[in-house]
């Protein structure tokens, strides 16, 4: 493995254990993003590994379309990759969202558990691929 992709995997690694933890501490709001952030930088992971020399989009829909070309395995997380992209900028920002209410005040439960369960499965393709 390359040492550029060996980075970006290590990291969405540490992503997802922070998502995780912001969960369990409900900040579900950071939770969304957090898991928003390890399905990116998987997906970025996987094209380094296939000789890209840089990605210039946020959005997992169309990292995973990339992917996508190289292996068709990445059209099953096209949902996940689509729902992560969801939650890349409302979860931070206070004008992320109409009305009152904060990113800490609107996000709930659910919101996170859903994220971490689209990340994990971005998350763990790219790892099997990248073991092959």
């Amino acid at each position: 493995m390359k040492m550029i992709t060996s980075k970006w995997l290590r990291q969405a690694e540490a992503d997802m254990e922070a998502a995780k933890g912001s969960l369990a501490n409900n900040h579900f709001e950071w939770s969304c993003f957090q898991s928003q952030q390890s399905g990116e930088k998987a997906l970025n992971a996987f094209l380094y590994e296939k000789g890209y020399t840089s990605v210039v989009t946020h959005s997992l829909k169309e990292l995973a379309r990339e992917c996508s070309r190289l292996d068709e395995t990445f059209k099953a997380v096209a949902t996940d990759a689509r729902v992560l992209d969801m939650f890349y900028i409302p979860t931070r920002y206070p004008n992320g969202l109409g009305g009152d209410l904060a990113p800490a005040d609107f996000y709930e439960k659910e919101d996170a558990e859903k994220c971490l369960q689209s990340a994990e499965s971005i998350l763990s393709i790219v790892k099997k691929l990248l073991k092959k």
